[in-house]
């Protein structure tokens, strides 16, 4: 029995004993779905309406999630400045098949930071990735929302030639960092301060991203530069070394996932589904060390001890509930302060929108 016959049997019953109009979806049925209908050849006559009213719900529960799941595709496009660890929860959420799971069609794309938050509101794209660019541009007025916050703290290094013994021995050199108002550069900013250097003493590029800097670093373009696993322990094995830990200098908030506040209301359900998938990645990462650490050979193109040593700061830096701590918000606003004027009672907090998480366990 052909599709077509089967269909227009059971809708030729249903007619027949219901006298109602009940349109037929065209989708290819399951196995199991045309057993059910040819079950219905064989009936008598006498049949009940009752029962042909229970077999359009059996009809409709078997089938309604395949109807819903084929007309609910939803076509993303993620933008990310480069390579980097922050963004293994993305990388998990597509390889692995999260997105795929919540009918999620993902296009990640490179985008530099400084330009992301343009591209999203213009609706180029539909999400980037970092938070600290997220709040800097929500704060100048931008309609953008943090709606995931992957992590607590950050675990940024400066990575300089083996000459470079003190901090001061930098000054009158060049420093490659990712961009402007990114985290690098505030931490590189910190750790001037701390040792009292003049922001004009040293000067400073602008990469791109991580591995761009690790690039500039590994040419020799630049004596240091501020990098994150496994990059920095990449360039240690290339005979540079591990200058200073700079994660706790600064309250800066890293990465996660940021989307215009018109997509959430004309796409929440996307955004929910994108959410639930990048969670669930974190998950994934946390249960599968061996997986996991594959990946980031695979990925980087390190070897097994540099990527062991990679997840052990990733597990350890992922916060577990997807959200931002207010008081990191508030310091990185005391730090863009030092650059424009904020009034005293701005909640930087406005700039997210976390109702989309699923629930902690």
């Amino acid at each position: 029995m052909t599709l077509g016959t089967v269909v227009a049997t059971a809708r030729s019953k249903i007619f027949g004993f219901l006298h109602c109009s009940l349109p037929v979806p065209s989708l290819s049925l399951s196995h199991r779905g045309r057993t059910y209908f040819e079950r219905f050849e064989g009936k008598q006559k006498g049949e009940s309406r009752t029962g042909f009213a229970i077999a359009i719900t059996i009809w409709i529960l078997l089938f309604g999630s395949t109807i819903n799941a084929a007309e609910n595709l939803y076509k993303i496009r993620i933008g990310f400045p480069s390579l980097a660890i922050a963004y293994m929860p993305h990388y998990v959420a597509q390889e692995i098949g999260f997105l795929k799971k919540y009918n999620i069609e993902s296009e990640y794309i490179q985008i530099a930071n400084s330009i992301a938050p343009q591209a999203v509101v213009a609706g180029n794209i539909n999400y980037f990735t970092s938070a600290t660019t997220a709040l800097s541009a929500g704060i100048a007025g931008l309609p953008l929302v943090l709606v995931i916050n992957l992590y607590d703290t950050s675990p940024w290094v400066l990575v300089t030639h083996k000459d470079i013994n003190k901090p001061q021995d930098l000054i009158g050199k060049t420093v490659a960092l990712s961009g402007a108002r990114t985290s690098p550069y505030y931490f590189f900013q910190a750790f001037l301060k701390k040792y009292e250097i003049s922001d004009k003493a040293v000067t400073t590029i602008n990469s791109g991203g991580t591995s761009d800097s690790f690039r500039a670093l590994v040419s020799n373009r630049v004596a240091g530069t501020i990098m994150t696993p496994p990059f920095d322990d990449k360039a240690v094995s290339l005979g540079y070394k591990k200058f200073m830990q700079l994660g706790d200098l600064a309250e800066v908030p890293y990465a996660g996932l940021v989307t215009s506040e018109n997509e959430i209301k004309t796409n929440r359900e996307s955004v929910r589904r994108t959410v639930a998938a990048v969670m669930e990645s974190v998950a994934w990462l946390r249960a599968r060390r061996a997986e996991s650490v594959k990946m980031i050979v695979d990925k980087f193109k390190v070897n097994q001890q540099e990527a062991e040593g990679t997840y052990a700061t990733l597990i350890r830096i992922l916060n577990k509930d997807g959200r931002l701590n207010p008081k990191i918000a508030r310091g990185y606003l005391e730090i863009l302060r030092q650059e424009r004027p904020i009034p005293a009672d701005y909640d930087p907090m406005k700039h997210t929108d976390f109702s989309m998480l699923p629930a902690f366990k």
